[in-house]
Parts: structure tokens; sequence; C-alpha cells
């Protein structure tokens, strides 16, 4: 009996193996078969080798044939997903290339395990139901509709904050926290969204690089973007406070508070602001969302006021425009504020009718051209015969005198509006290379009026000017309207031509405002980052900020306890200068076996080489010349090549010697021919002390005829001793200590230190400084210096 139960047990156990196996085997084949089946390629229709334009071209035909909006099918919804999907796989080259290898659908998903995509198509078929775990099946197809890829958000979604503001939610598969906020995610979407207000939804996981451009590393996450300006919301996800989040994020200044005190002012600052006006009376003492919406989609055209109908200081203001107190009314006003040029009224206003409301008359009857934008759209350019726009122009002055002309082109374009004219005017001083093309560069001390048609972007236009100016008087009007009705007549009546430039913006802010403004929204930006701990995003700024204060006081902590005598400089060494004459190849030189190549080539001056040399030297040469004698003949070239030896690499200087004991009559000839100096007369008369020039050394500009001269001044045992540097810094100097010493002590100067300090005047002499002196011509070698 017990023998029979085990086996009885043993049957019921392989039975329900055989079972799992057959449920895990079927599994397996419906997961890799789900897998296979998913094929981006087939889903759009083209093949394996399609070009992006034709990946392109397929996507936006079954995107228009299957969008849930047009389509009623049933299965519209999850085909339009479907489509989304596979371009948003082949449209990226790189998720391209891995489904093609791999099978692999997002970047988010290790190679070679395409099989457990398959997963989702399969609990999208088998699932739990919704209270087992409380997590919804799938992705509602309402925030599908709202999926925000990198590309559309910087083509289309970020261009369009400047004209509404963005809620966006990042959220992202498995997220709980998620599924907490939905209920109240989709109250906030549908009120907000009637109203003019973007939603946009962001999946984490797999727009990657939309999710690190705004700064999203969380999930879940709603952000506020206007104006292209991302803002994190950190309250508690409640209706009202995502209402009022939105509210926050716009401009203060939107909407003008109006009472009796101040629409006059409002309504008559048309002719400042260029635009028009627009009031709107209710009975709340608040200005509506909705209204603020529409004030921020058109701040650039139109200037937006509020009434609250139960204010006790609006009642005048009631009155005059006869307002019914039991419906929001709006009112908008252009030139003439007497009385408004249109009004709507109605209980349930609706942001459509606004919108149609405003944008049908968001331009002045005759506005002023202020830049090229509102130039582009008030006279379009020409795109067909019978979307012909005239553009009449009036280019007149800001002064008084104009006002009653200007007033009169008023009336006319009142009395003759018609849908293929626009009228506008200019002024001449602000618009100037506008005015100089359209009359020929000639400044008109009267106003003209031009009629123009424009032909291309590029600021091509037909036009032409009305003879006899503008005046305001009747004759004009009737002149002008003449001319306009030929026009319609006769297209080729403009029969000018020219090309435009492109308007100033008269508009536009000071470079200082805008700075102040950018540095504002930087530094609240920064300011909310610190505040709700964003540090990802701060992390670069921090590090920057302190980098620069560990350098700041660690500078500071070295030189707080640096002894004091370090800080202070040594005498001695700003006079290692001319050490660095000894550098390794200087002291090559000096060697006793100086290497075959490093030596410098000194030639003498002679009655051969002298014309080559020095007469008729190359414009821009300089010839360095040692004065010297037989008895000190190798004790100086050995000295002089070894000073100029780092010099001898300019191919602009040359090197010779001039033995002085076969042309003795050369250096005072040469001194003497100094002319227009006071100094070189000082030095004349102190060379006439002497007659030993050996060791002077001259720099010769043959072409330019000019010299400048190097004296030999004793250094003492110490070359370096400061007391030198003023033989060739001041020759006033030089010569007053040379009188104090006497001028036995100038002959006495020994050999070798004669040319101690040439290596810091050659080096004066490569910068330019040494002073020159000018001869008139160049003496002879034999020339006698009394002839001189």
């Amino acid at each position: 009996m017990v023998q029979s139960v085990r086996a009885t047990d043993r049957l019921q156990l392989c039975g329900a193996d055989v079972l799992l196996a057959i449920f895990l085997l079927i599994l397996s084949v419906h997961l890799v078969n789900t897998a296979s089946d998913y094929d981006p390629y087939k889903i759009l229709g083209v093949s394996r080798s399609a070009s992006q334009a034709e990946i392109k071209r397929a996507y936006k035909s079954l995107a228009r044939e299957w969008h849930p909006d047009k389509n009623k099918d049933p299965k519209a919804e999850d085909m339009f997903i479907k489509i989304s999907k596979s371009y948003e796989i082949l449209s990226n080259e790189e998720r391209r290339s891995n489904f093609d290898r791999y099978g692999q659908m997002d970047d988010n998903q290790p190679f070679g395990q395409s099989q457990h995509q398959g997963f989702r198509s399969f609990h999208n078929s088998f699932y739990f139901d919704e209270s087992f775990f409380h997590f919804p099946r799938s992705r509602d197809f309402a925030d599908s509709k709202y999926l925000l890829h990198h590309a559309q958000f910087n083509s289309d979604v970020l261009p369009d904050s400047h004209r509404r503001p963005y809620l966006i939610k990042v959220t992202s598969e498995w997220c709980f926290a998620c599924i907490h906020i939905e209920p109240v995610w989709k109250e906030t979407v549908q009120e907000l969204e009637p109203l003019g207000v973007g939603i946009g939804v962001v999946d984490l996981g797999y727009e990657r690089r939309l999710v690190n451009q705004l700064g999203a590393h969380r999930a879940p996450s709603i952000i506020g973007l206007v104006n292209g300006r991302v803002t994190f919301f950190h309250q508690a996800v409640v209706r009202e406070h995502l209402r009022q989040f939105i509210e926050d994020l716009m401009p203060n200044k939107l909407v003008e508070k109006i009472t009796d005190n101040n629409y006059l002012s409002f309504l008559d600052s048309w002719h400042a602001e260029n635009k028009p006006s627009v009031l709107l009376f209710d009975q709340v003492p608040v200005v509506p969302l909705l209204y603020k919406l529409t004030a921020f989609a058109f701040r650039d055209y139109v200037r937006f006021g509020f009434v609250d109908q139960g204010d006790m200081h609006c009642t005048r203001l009631l009155r005059q425009f006869n307002i019914n107190t039991y419906a929001p009314t709006m009112l908008l006003f252009k030139e003439y504020t007497e009385k408004p040029v249109d009004i709507i009224q109605a209980r349930g206003m609706k942001r459509q009718i606004m919108d149609e409301f405003v944008s049908n008359n968001k331009f002045l009857q005759v506005p002023r051209l202020v830049n090229q934008q509102l130039f582009d759209e008030l006279c379009p350019v020409k795109q067909f015969h019978r979307r012909r726009k005239y553009c009449v122009l009036l280019i007149t002055g800001e002064d008084p005198a104009f006002v009653a002309g200007n007033k009169a082109f008023l009336d006319f374009a009142s009395a003759n509006r018609k849908d293929i004219l626009r009228f506008a005017y200019v002024y001449q001083s602000q618009q100037q290379p506008l005015c100089h093309v359209l009359l020929h560069n000639q400044a008109s001390l009267s106003p003209q009026v031009v009629i123009l048609e424009r032909r291309s972007q590029a600021g091509k236009v037909l036009y032409r000017s009305v003879s006899g100016g503008w005046n305001g008087s009747e004759e004009d009007k009737y002149r002008l309207h003449e001319q306009l009705e030929l026009l319609q007549k006769d297209p080729a009546y403009l029969s000018s031509d020219a090309t435009l430039p492109e308007l100033n913006n008269e508009m536009a802010p000071i470079f200082i405002i805008q700075w102040m403004n950018a540095a504002y929204d930087y530094i609240i930006q920064i300011y909310d980052d610190l505040l709700y701990s964003n540090w990802r995003e701060m992390m670069p700024i921090l590090s920057l900020i302190f980098s620069a204060l560990f350098i700041l006081f660690g500078t500071v902590i070295i030189q707080a306890f640096s002894e004091p005598g370090e800080n202070k400089p040594r005498k001695p060494k700003p006079r290692e200068q001319p050490q660095t004459e000894n550098d390794p190849t200087s002291r090559a030189s000096t060697s006793s076996r100086p290497p075959k190549k490093d030596f410098v080539e000194v030639t003498e001056l002679t009655d051969i080489t002298y014309i080559s040399n020095l007469v008729k030297l190359m414009p821009g040469h300089i010839n360095v010349v040692l004065v010297l004698a037989n008895v000190s003949k190798n004790a100086l070239l050995r000295k002089f090549a070894k000073e100029v030896f780092s010099f001898s690499g300019t191919q602009t200087l040359h090197f010779s010697f001039l033995n002085i004991d076969k042309h003795c009559n050369w250096m005072p000839s040469l001194l003497r021919s100094t002319s227009g100096v006071a100094e070189s007369k000082a030095q004349s008369d102190e060379d006439e002390e002497t007659s030993d020039y050996t060791g002077h050394v001259l720099a010769l500009n043959g072409h330019k005829k000019y010299f400048c001269l190097f004296r030999p001044v004793f250094t003492g045992d110490d070359p370096n001793d400061s007391s030198s540097e003023s033989s060739f810094s001041s020759d006033n100097r030089r010569k007053s200590r040379s009188r104090s010493r006497g001028s036995s002590r100038a002959t006495s100067i020994e050999v070798h230190h004669k040319l101690d300090r040439l290596g810091l005047w050659m080096e004066r002499l490569m910068e330019g400084t040494l002073p020159r002196l000018h001869v008139p011509a160049w003496p002879s070698l034999d020339e006698n210096p009394n002839t001189s």
C-alpha cells in the first residue's frame, strides 16, 4: 500500500514537471516569436538599405495615416506607438546599427540580449491585475502622445517656449512614485492644456541625451520651461501648486492693473510703444491665468491691461465704455483711444477665441517700422500673384513740425483700408540706411511717400516714389489715392528696383541691460540649484569656486609664513643679466679647442673692403666694428668674439675690426662729422683729451648714415658692478664721471676689461634703444681730420 502511494506521488510529480516544462517551452517560443515579430523596417515599410530621407518620408506618411486623432480604428493607438518607436530606432544611426547586428532596440540594453525585448509584449498580453501590485498594465496613451525626443525638443519645443510655457514630466517604467502622482498629473494636464500650456513627457530610460540636457537625473521630476530656461518643481505635487508654478515662471509685468487714474496714460502710450492696447474687464480681483498666457504669447505685439469690475476706483472707466458686468469683456484700442476698434464679450472665454481676436489686430493701423521682424510680417514677400502686398511707406521725422503730416497720413490710411495695402512710416533719423536707398542717397527735408513691393527675402523690392512729397493736404491725398488706383490696375507701375538693407532694431535694449538680465537669471538659477541641492549640475561651478579659493588662500598663507627678507629683492640679482652671456654656447666658444663651426667671422676694414662693408652696405644691415691696435689685437679679438657670439646668428649683423695703427685719422674724422646733437660735441671734446680708441666698438648703418658708439670703461675687479652701466646709459653722466677720475685713469684700463660690458650694449643695440649719431657722409680711411 505504501509503495503504491509512493508511485502515485512520483507520477504526480512527473506530471507536474512535464506541465511546467511544456509551459516554459510555450513561454520561450512566445518570447522569441514576439522578439522576432518586431521589425522596425517592416513596420515603416522600408528596406534595410533605405536612406534617412526614405525613412523619414515613410514615417510621416504612416504617422498621418495612423494618428489616433484622425484614425478611429481601435488598433490605431498601438500602431502609432510602433511607428514612432520604429522611427526612433532607424533615425539614429547608432541604434540602427545595433538593431541590424544584434537586434538591439535601445541604448541601455546589453548586446546580444534582444530576446528579452519581447518580455514587454508578453507582459502586455499576460499581466496581473492592477489591484494585485497596484501597478498599471502599460503606459497610458495620454502620456504617449506627449512623449518628447531630443531632436523634437530642440527643434520645436525649445523655440516654442518663447510663446508659451511648458510643463514637462520626467518618468520611467517601474517607477512607483510616478504612479503615485499620475492622477494629479492627469487633472493638471486637463486643466492647463486648454489654457495654452505646453505638455511634455520624457522617458528617463530612453531619452538619455534629453534628460542630461534638462538636468533631470531622477524620476519623477517635473520641469517648467519658459524662454528656453529650465526650472524644477520642488513642492508637493498638488494641482494648485502646479498651477501656481506655471504662473510664477512667466514675467511679472505682462499685465498692467488699470484703474480710473491710469487708463488714459495706458491707452495713449501706443505712440511710444508702437503697439495696440487690450483691456480685459472681469469680476475677479486677480488676473486670470488664461489672460496671462495670452499676454505672454503676444507680448511682442500688444500691451495688456486688466480692469477689476468690482473695484470702486474703476467706475468711470466702466461707465465711459459701457461695460456689461455680467460677462468678461475685451476691448482693443489702436491710434484712436476714444473708441475701441474691436470688442468681444463671452461668459466662457476660450483661448482660441482670444488668440484669434488678438492676432487679427496685433498691428496698429499705421505702425512705425522699428525692426526687421516687424517689416517682414507687415510687408511679406510676394509668393503668388493673388497674394500681392503693397507697402505704402511714409518717410518722416520726429520733430513737432511733422505731426500734422503724420496725422493726415493716418487719416488717409484709415479711410483707404484694403487687404492688399499696408501703411507704415519710418523716422529718417532712425533708419538712415533704408531711407538713403529709397531716396537715392539724398536727404529730404520734407516727408516723402514710397510705394514698394518686396520680391525676395534678400531685400529686393520694386518701388516708386510719390511725386510732390507729402504735406498732408487734400491735393497730396488725391495724388496718392490716384497712384494707388493705377497700381492696382497695372502692377508694372512700380518701375524702380533696389536691395534694401536690414532695418535697425530701435527697441533693442542696450548692452548693459542685456548683461544685467542675463546675470540676474544666472544668479537665480545658481541659487535655486544650491537651495534644492542639484549637486550634479552645480559640481563644475563649485569645483571652479573652491579651486580659486584654494589658490587665493594658499598664496596668502605662503606669504604670511615666509621670512620678511625673502620677499625683498636682492641687490646683486638684477645685475646677473650679463651672466646670460656665459651660456653653454658661449662657454664652448671660449674653450681651448672650440668646435670648428662655433666661431665668429670677423673681417678687417681695409681700402678694398671698406666700400662693400660700409658705404654700400645693404639697407637694414649693420656692421659692428671693433677698433684695435697691433699691440692689443689678439686679446681684443678673442674678447670681442666671445661677447658677440650669441648675436652672430642674426643675418643682418656683420662683424669687422679696424686697425687704428694703419688708419689713425678715421676715428677723429668720424667723430667730428657728427652734427645736430649737443651730446655729440661733448663726446668729440672728450675724445680729444685722449687719442686711445682701442676697445671702442661702432655699430655702423651704411644706408641711413648713422652709428652707435661703445666706449670702454674701467669696471674694477667685479665686472658685474652696477657702476659700469653708466658707460652706455647716459653720455652726460659718463662725462662727469670721467672728469672726476681724470684722463689718466681712462687710459690705464687693462685690455681684457675694455669689452666687459659689450654684451649688454649689443642687447640694447638689438632693442633699438641706443642713441644714434648721424653723419653727412662716411669719411675715407685715409682722410685727414683737419680737412674734415
